[in-house]
Parts: structure tokens; C-alpha cells; sequence
């Protein structure tokens, strides 16, 4: 658990009321259940009320329960496995409609990520990839899709873009021997946290290469090689790792880019029109026979 809210905890102990000390003992010994109960359901699981939780928060220096909440998720969700991550889940939704939770969190998610990602490093972001010579995408497990989806868009829109395979360390370091100061290097990373997108990110950044970290939180192992962060929250939903907000934010430096290289962008999509066209790429969809096979009346 974060140590800095461990010491907040012990240091106020002995001013503590009775509520206050079971509230604080068992944040210490169920730091992982916490992070995702209410104020209300904590008060209850204790047996003290709301307001004493809130006033706890208080307490301990937060501006109020959402804040201390927020610090214990931070901390805990590169350590949760995925075991634990499922408990977390059955004791937040129980009986309630799965399908509303998940996507209204994630619609939590891409509005806190609104909030919090910082307009200053977004448009830095965007600058150092239009101007990179190339650009180094990475990206392990779940964060593997963002990172395919940020390439396949890139590598339609710009000249030289290379997507790492970060599985293994070698192939890091031999995809990304000729990386220097003229290079982007993006790293996608969430909890629980990749080292090897770590290493690469380090190793770019050493070779004085721009980098760019998308990540969860200041407090990502990513943030420190960064020299632009870009913050998404992604809350799991179970085991799963919600990449709903990630994605938001990839579309938005996707569309950015093209904004940017507006005439470049557009001469290339027209020539591959005329190739996709020419090769029959794509299956051509007939109005007419889509009306015709409606049913009627």
C-alpha cells in the first residue's frame, strides 16, 4: 500500500476516536477491498457511519473520501493479481446489471481522462511525432491492441513507423539499435505494468530520442523516461483491463496528426483510394440491393 498513506494513518493513530481506529485498521490489513468500496459500504462493513469515513478522510490530510479512495487505487492496481482482481469485482457489482457498470465506468473513465490529461503535453506529443524522422510504438499485453491500432493508423499516415514487439528483449533492442534524437518512441503501458516497455523506453531515452508514455497515472514506471505524459485512467473491470478511455485518447492523437499533416495525409489516402478500388480491396456495398432486401411493411 502507498507508504505515504500508511505513515498519514499511524502518525494520526493515537488522536484517532473508536470509529476512526476500525476504519484505519482495517484499511491497513484490506487496503486491496477498500480501494474499490464506498464510503457508505465502508462505513457499514466497520460498523460506523458515512460521515465518520468522510471524516476520516479528512483527517488524514484528503480533501475528502473520493481523494483517499483514488490514492489506494493508484497504488494497489499494478499489485493486484488477477484472482484478486475478480473478487474486487463480485464485491463492487454483486447483483447489479454488469453491463450498465462497465460501460458507465468506462464513460467515468474517458471523462476523468478529459480532465486530467494535460492539453500542454498532448500538443508537444503531437508536434514531436509529426516531426520525427520515425516513430517506435510498444506495447505488452492488453496494451498490444492500442499499440496495433495506433500503428495501423500511423503507418497510414506517416512515412516510418515501427511497431515493437516487446515479448522479447532482444527484438527490442535489435528493432531499436538505430534510435537517436530524430525519433519518436511511444510506450503504452497500464497496471500492471510492463518492464520491458520500461527497459525500451529507458533505453530510447538514453539515446536522446523524444518520448512519449501513455499510461494511467504520474506514479506509472513509464512516466519517469517520459518527456511527454499522457494520462488514461482505465479502472479495471474484472480481470479485464478497461481500455475504453487509452483508446480515446489514441483516436484524438491520431486525429491530431492527420489535422497537422492535413495536405501530406490527404494526397496519401487519395492514392490509396485508387489502389483499393483498382485491387478490390474492400466489397462495395449496393444501396439499391440493401433497400431491396429490407423487410417490408
Amino acid at each position: 500500500m502507498n507508504s505515504q498513506l500508511t505513515a498519514r494513518i499511524l502518525n494520526n493513530m493515537p488522536e484517532f476516536s473508536k470509529g476512526q481506529k476500525l476504519i484505519a485498521k482495517y484499511i491497513l490489513e484490506h487496503y486491496d477491498k477498500v480501494a474499490y468500496m464506498t464510503a457508505s459500504r465502508l462505513g457499514a462493513t466497520v460498523g460506523v457511519s458515512e460521515s465518520t469515513v468522510v471524516r476520516f478522510a479528512t483527517e488524514i490530510g484528503y480533501s475528502g473520501y473520493p481523494e483517499l479512495q483514488q490514492a489506494m487505487q493508484e497504488m494497489i492496481r499494478s499489485r493486484l493479481t488477477s484472482v484478486q482482481r475478480i473478487e474486487v469485482t463480485v464485491n463492487n457489482m454483486g447483483n447489479s446489471d454488469v453491463l450498465s457498470s462497465v460501460m458507465n465506468q468506462d464513460i467515468d473513465m474517458i471523462r476523468r481522462t478529459l480532465e486530467e490529461t494535460s492539453r500542454e503535453d498532448f500538443y508537444a506529443a503531437v508536434d514531436a511525432i509529426a516531426d520525427s524522422r520515425k516513430i517506435y510504438i510498444l506495447g505488452a499485453g492488453s496494451s498490444l491492441a492500442l499499440a496495433t491500432f495506433l500503428s495501423y493508423y500511423f503507418g497510414l499516415i506517416l512515412e516510418n513507423v515501427q511497431l515493437v514487439n516487446i515479448t522479447s528483449e532482444a527484438e527490442i533492442f535489435e528493432k531499436m539499435i538505430r534510435v537517436n534524437e530524430a525519433d519518436t518512441v511511444i510506450g503504452i503501458s497500464f497496471p500492471r505494468y510492463s518492464k520491458r516497455a520500461v527497459k525500451a523506453m529507458h533505453f530510447a531515452s538514453n539515446r536522446g530520442a523524444k518520448v512519449i508514455a501513455i499510461t494511467d497515472s504520474p506514479l506509472s514506471p513509464l512516466a519517469e523516461p517520459a518527456g511527454y505524459l499522457l494520462l488514461a485512467r482505465s479502472n479495471m473491470a474484472s480481470f479485464v483491463d478497461a481500455i475504453a478511455a487509452p483508446l480515446s485518447l489514441i483516436n484524438a492523437l491520431i486525429v491530431m496528426v492527420t489535422m497537422k499533416k492535413k495536405e501530406e495525409v490527404t494526397e496519401i489516402l487519395h492514392s490509396l483510394e485508387h489502389i483499393w478500388d483498382e485491387y478490390g480491396v474492400y466489397e462495395k456495398v449496393d444501396e439499391k440491393n440493401v433497400d431491396a432486401n429490407k423487410p417490408q411493411g
